[in-house]
């Protein structure tokens, strides 16, 4: 791999990573643009530059974490909170992720299950963003109003996001929303659970198939990729924040509805192959 190739997917990495438009999905289309295969070092590589967009948004979030790891200690019962929650939602995930890993990659890392989901996708955040016009974005429950039982239903909803081209994102948002979370609170426990859930894909990842991902492609390009992912990701999630409370999810609807008529028309035209 190219330092510039490293660059470029590091890039798209950290921009989409945490928007509901689905980063795998759009590095698995940079990959086939790039013409680079899907081995199990190019898949590899990225998961683990995920690393970067957790490290921008644990800065960003910095103070929350920190209430819960003085929760963890004892010493605040909110945070002790929050840290059950985020760990409840994430079970779902680390339960299923490690039973299909293998089939998810050889059944949906395809641009036809891609574009698929980015369309499917699309539709349901139209139809929630009609939904929810009459909405003020500060209106209903805090993060402090989640419950055990909801923040495990927002990990199961989650789940649905192993299909590349679904967004992680958009999962958590839309269930946080559907059980009355207000957007910004919405958004918070989303990025949280993305915290525990990207870091613990992305170390597992590295532990299969670390040595492979290094051997083939080097550290250079590793080092690369992350610092431009964490630098990207930065700016695409205090964006976020400040356009979702303000305009809310069509935008991320019609792009992905876009992007979904534009690749599936070069799949069908033969223009670019599905593998």
């Amino acid at each position: 791999m190219e330092l510039w190739q490293a660059a470029l997917l590091g890039l798209v990495e950290g921009l989409t990573e945490y928007l509901p438009v689905s980063s795998t999905g759009h590095l698995i289309l940079v990959q086939r643009a790039l013409k680079l295969e899907a081995s199990a070092a190019h898949n590899a590589f990225a998961i683990c530059i995920q690393a970067g967009a957790i490290a921008a948004v644990a800065l960003l979030y910095r103070e929350r974490l920190r209430q819960m790891l003085r929760g963890l200690a004892g010493s605040e019962p909110a945070g002790r909170r929050l840290m059950l929650r985020v760990v409840a939602a994430f079970v779902p995930a680390a339960v299923l992720g490690t039973l299909f890993d293998e089939q998810i990659e050889a059944l949906l890392f395809g641009l036809w299950p891609v574009v698929a989901a980015w369309a499917v996708g699309g539709g349901v955040i139209l139809f929630v963003a009609r939904r929810r016009r009459s909405f003020h974005p500060l209106q209903g429950k805090t993060l402090e109003e989640l419950s055990l039982g909801g923040a495990f239903a927002i990990g199961l909803v989650q789940c649905l996001a192993m299909w590349p081209g679904t967004s992680r994102s958009l999962a958590t948002i839309l269930g946080g929303l559907g059980l009355g979370l207000a957007l910004p609170a919405a958004l918070e426990f989303s990025f949280l659970l993305g915290l525990v859930t990207l870091g613990a894909a992305t170390a597992y990842k590295g532990v299969k198939d670390g040595g492979t991902m290094v051997n083939e492609l080097g550290l250079g390009a590793l080092a690369l990729g992350f610092l431009v992912a964490a630098a990207s990701a930065w700016a695409s999630v205090r964006w976020m924040v400040s356009y979702l409370e303000r305009r809310g999810l069509a935008l991320f609807g019609w792009w992905r509805l876009a992007l979904a008529a534009l690749i599936g028309g070069l799949l069908a035209s033969g223009t670019w192959e599905a593998q």
